[in-house]
Parts: structure tokens; sequence; C-alpha cells
């Protein structure tokens, strides 16, 4: 027999044969029937005839798949190339064992197949990266940490042992709360890089160590039945907490400092496009406290990056070639700003490029003015998601903000109504026109007030600022001047030391401003706004905010519209007990006041 292809023949063997004589067995019984006969023998010959038949009917079945099989591969091996009979044996089918033939290589030579195959092993290679050592300074930081809570838990225990006595129970608890005090912050994530140095999370692991040891400690005295701990309970654990958050305090102060010095900071390399580049790059020049300097950018085509060249910004590479120019620069991060509909696999193969290497990965998720209390990663199977809270305008918190403004405001102008009258003398005797001056301002939802301050200018000082115009030194809305001739000897004083603005605790009082929110502003400069500084009057003014201690009047109007709605975005009570506090420091340094 010969393949229906034109293939070479195939040998025949001997099971054929006798599949043959089964089949020509049947024909005959299949005869006997036809004829009618009837004797013992034909009907014996019937019976065998009969069941052999269903065994040839199987046996031509499988000798027919054997054949097609066979000339599938045949016609494979005449494709391919190959000898048949090196890939067929004698019974022409193929053993279960043996690969189905492949055709060569092109181009592939003897002298290449017999090179060595080269063991697998992964695209990148986490275990045979170069780690980066973790900056000096971070180091001195965090060892400062450690010593500080050192010191905070030993005051702490001498005060506990000074109530409970110098007994053998309260030694080993003294003993061990200094041992594991350290221990507790370092479990709590207290030391953790990506914490220190911005936002409240640190100081929150801290009074979680707080918690858990008192927790301890409390449980401790009632098992065991140790009366002499409850003065670690009451006074141990919570002075060393209080001291520790105290000391961390102090030193990221210190850290802050250092940071608009332009030291103990971060080296950082700018991944992107090139318009987000830009535009993330000027974000962290004006928050030098985020400590992230940085040396270079990775761009789509980094020959025509004039944006960045504007910047001041070192083009390293493209974005393909970021993992040489961070090595090059010896960065110690790399901020993704990158926003196209590659992002998300770019910024998966370069995590697993720098993985071993101890730079960190640092992702610009596009959300601008939206504080990290709003945001919350909410986890998929395939890839996280981030959920942005609303800013809360209405509810029973801006109820508690509004009576903590008014009675705030009652309490101060109660207790500095002397230093009211002296300074509503010391106004009224040194310039003629009266003590306060009231001016329309634009408030909540664009209803306009009566906006109260000690008078600090001369009695028709609005009709001079047409004249004055040309030497204004505040920024494009905003008219203001370092040496006002308009400005009298106690206004000047007044205006430094902001004391001109106390009146606005009546503001505060009849309901028009809070004591801290945005600024309050006039209609010329309000007819200028855009679409995102209308959301400024989504609230109350105030008389402080985070426009007053963030450089006042040398700021650019970009610069304040960016405070403002940063606050009406992120509004809560904590941020407004921060910005009071800072903004004691910002009146005692006179800090852009004039």
């Amino acid at each position: 027999m010969r393949p229906p292809h034109g293939g070479r023949g195939i040998v025949v063997g001997e099971s054929d044969k006798a599949r043959v004589s089964d089949g020509q067995m049947r024909d005959r019984g299949a005869r006997s029937i036809g004829r009618g006969d009837t004797t013992g023998e034909h009907v014996q010959s019937l019976r065998r005839s009969t069941g052999l038949f269903s065994l040839a009917d199987a046996a031509r079945r499988n000798k027919e798949a054997e054949l097609a099989r066979a000339t599938e591969i045949a016609a494979e091996a005449a494709a391919s190339g190959l000898d048949e009979d090196a890939v067929f044996d004698s019974t022409s089918v193929r053993p279960l064992s043996q690969l189905r033939p492949v055709p060569p290589l092109a181009g592939v030579t003897a002298r290449d197949l017999a090179r060595p195959v080269p063991p697998l092993r992964p695209v990148y290679d986490p275990f045979s990266a170069r780690r980066r050592q973790m900056p000096a300074w971070l180091v001195r930081y965090t060892a400062s940490l450690v010593a500080g809570d050192l010191l905070a838990v030993v005051a702490a225990v001498l005060a506990a042992l000074a109530l409970a006595g110098a007994t053998t129970v309260a030694v080993g608890t003294a003993l061990a709360l200094v041992v594991l005090w350290p221990a507790l912050v370092t479990m709590s994530g207290g030391y953790a890089e990506r914490r220190l140095g911005a936002g409240g999370d640190e100081f929150r692991r801290v009074l979680l160590s707080g918690v858990l040891a008192v927790a301890v400690l409390s449980t401790s005295a009632v098992v065991f039945s140790l009366p002499g701990l409850r003065a670690f309970v009451l006074v141990g654990a919570p002075v060393a907490t209080g001291l520790s958050l105290l000391g961390r305090l102090v030193l990221r102060n210190r850290l802050h400092g250092a940071r608009r010095n332009g030291s103990m900071t971060k080296q950082v390399v700018v991944v992107g496009r090139e318009i987000a580049v830009a535009d993330l790059v000027r974000r962290l020049r004006r928050d030098p406290a985020a400590g992230l300097t940085v040396v270079g950018a990775c761009v789509p085509d980094p020959r025509n990056a004039g944006l960045l060249a504007g910047e001041g910004v070192r083009v390293l590479a493209g974005m393909q070639d970021a993992v040489a120019a961070l090595e090059a620069v010896r960065a110690d991060a790399v901020v993704v700003a990158s926003a196209s509909e590659t992002a998300g696999q770019y910024l998966r193969d370069l995590s697993w490029r720098l993985e071993g290497t101890n730079i960190e990965i640092l992702v610009a998720p596009g959300l601008v003015e939206v504080a990290p209390e709003r945001l919350q990663v909410r986890p998929t199977t395939t890839f996280p998601l981030i959920h942005v809270r609303e800013p809360e305008f209405r509810g029973m918190r801006r109820v508690v903000k509004s009576v903590f403004d008014r009675c705030l405001a009652t309490v101060l102008l109660v207790l500095g109504a002397p230093v009211f009258l002296l300074l509503a003398l010391a106004v009224r005797c040194t310039s003629s026109g009266p003590v306060f001056y009231r001016h329309r301002r634009v408030g909540m939802r664009g209803q306009e007030f009566e906006l109260l301050k000690f008078r600090s200018m001369v009695v028709d000082a609005d009709q001079q600022v047409e004249q004055l115009m040309a030497l204004n030194e505040g920024n494009d809305v905003q008219f203001k001047m370092r040496r006002d001739p308009r400005v009298t000897k106690v206004g000047a004083l007044l205006r430094r030391s902001s004391l001109d603005e106390l009146p606005q605790l009546i503001n505060v009082i009849r309901g028009d401003m809070s004591i801290v929110g945005p600024r309050p502003h006039v209609t010329r400069e309000v007819e200028q706004y855009g679409p995102d500084m209308h959301r400024r009057l989504l609230v109350k003014p105030g008389i402080t905010g985070l426009w007053q201690v963030s450089g006042r009047s040398n700021l650019t109007w970009d610069e304040s519209v960016e405070l403002d709605v940063r606050y009406v975005e992120n509004w809560s009570l904590w941020l407004d007990l921060r910005i009071l506090w800072r903004t004691g420091r910002a009146v005692l340094r006179a800090s852009g006041a004039y």
C-alpha cells in the first residue's frame, strides 16, 4: 500500500494479512446465508463468521486510522525535509515516546547547536542586584529618634519609681519598660523610613505603642496581682509616650529646617511626560519639607525637552533608559509622573528592574490638592483603586467648627480686652481718623460683609491705590508694597505683628468669618477668579490660614490660590489646630508681613 499523498511505500505486516483473512471469512459467512444452507456444517460456519464479524470490523477501522495517521506523519516529514525511514518503524506506526518532527531553524549552523545552553534565570534578578546604601543623614536621624525614645522612657520610669518606690517588682518593670519601649515603637512602625519627616502617621505609631504598653502593664497588674504596676500604668507609659512625641516633634522641626537649607534630602529622578514632570518639579520645589531634591528627569523625547530646560532640570535620558540614569546620578528614589495608556506596564517593568537596589519608587497619582487623609486604597484582584473621599461642607463637623470658632473668639476678646484698648488709643492718638478700618469683603457663597481691622493707613488710602499701582510689589492681583507711604508709624508696627487683624474676632462672633480659613478677598480680586478659585467661596474666610503660615504677601497669586483651595478641599479640625500652632511662629517671625 502507498499513502495517498505520494509518500514512500508503507510495509504491511503479518497482522494485516490476518485481518484480511478475517474479512474474507465474514464475506463467506454472508454468502452462506444468502444461499439458504441449513446443514449443521453451514450453521456452525455461520456462527463462527457472525462471532468474527465484529472483531474483523473493529480491526479494519483500527487499521484505517493507523494508515491515516501514518499518511499525516509522512506528509509532515516530507514538508520538513526528513527521511520517512528515520521517522517510521517497521510497523508504520510512530511510537508514543517519539516527538513530533520540528522544522529546522533557518541560518543555524552546527557550531551554534554545539554551544552550551545557559541556565534559566529571571530577566531581572533581585538577588544579584547591587543594593544601594541608606543615606548617612537618614542613619543619623533614625539613631537620634531611638536615642530620644530611650531618654523619654528613662525619664518616665524614674518618675514612676518615685511614686511606686524602689521595690523588686518596680525595678524589674522599669528595666523591662526601658528595653521594650524601643521594641514596641519598632513593631508599631515608628522608625519606618516612609513615615519619617512628613505626615502624622509617625506620631500615630508612637501613640499606638503607648496604648500597647498601657494594655500590657494593666493586664499584668490584674493577672499577677501586682499593685506596684499602677504607677507605670498611670505615669510611666503615658509620660514615655508624651516625651517621645515631644522629642520627635523637635527632631522633625530640625529636619525641616535642614531641608529648607538644602541638606538631609533624597536625590530623586522624575520620570514621565514632560508637562507632567515640569508640574511635579515645581510642586516639589515649593515644598522643601518633603525632602525630595530633583537631580534630573527622563522623558519620552529627551532631545526636545525645552520646558524642562526652562525649569533648570537636567534631562538625563529617555524613559526606557531610566534605570541607567538612576545609577549614573546615584539617585535615592524615582518619581513616576507618567499618565499615558502604557503607564501601568511601564511602572511594573520599572519596579522589577529596581528590585533589590533599595531605590524607592514613588508614584504621583495626578490628584491635585488632595490630602492623604482623603485617600484610601481599595484593592481588586488585578490592580488597586484609589478612593477619594468627598470634602465636607456640611454636617456635624461644620457645626463643631462654628461653635469652636465663636467660643475661641469670645475668650480671646475677653482676655485681650486690655491690649485691645491700648491699641485703639495708640491708633487714635497718633493719626487723625477712626480707630477701625471698615472694608467690604466677599465671604461664603459670595455674600459681602464688612471686615474690621485697626486702621494702619491714612484716611484716604483707598483713593491712592491707582497712583501707586506702578510700584506694586505684590502678585498679579493683590496690591502690596514693602514701603507703602500710606502706612502710619503705629500702623507699620501693627502690620508687622499682625495685631491690626484682632478686630476680626468680632467678625467671627457675628458669623461672617472663621478663625481659620481662606484669605478674605475684595470684590476686585474675586472678579479675576478662575474656576478653581471659586471653590474658596464654599467656606467662610478666616483670620489666619495656610496662606498666612506659608509666606503671606511673599506668595504669588497661583500659590495663594493653591493654598486656599487646598484648605477648602482638605479641611479638618486637626488641620485648624495645626494652622493655629504655626500662626504663632509666623507672627513672631513676621515673615511676609508688610
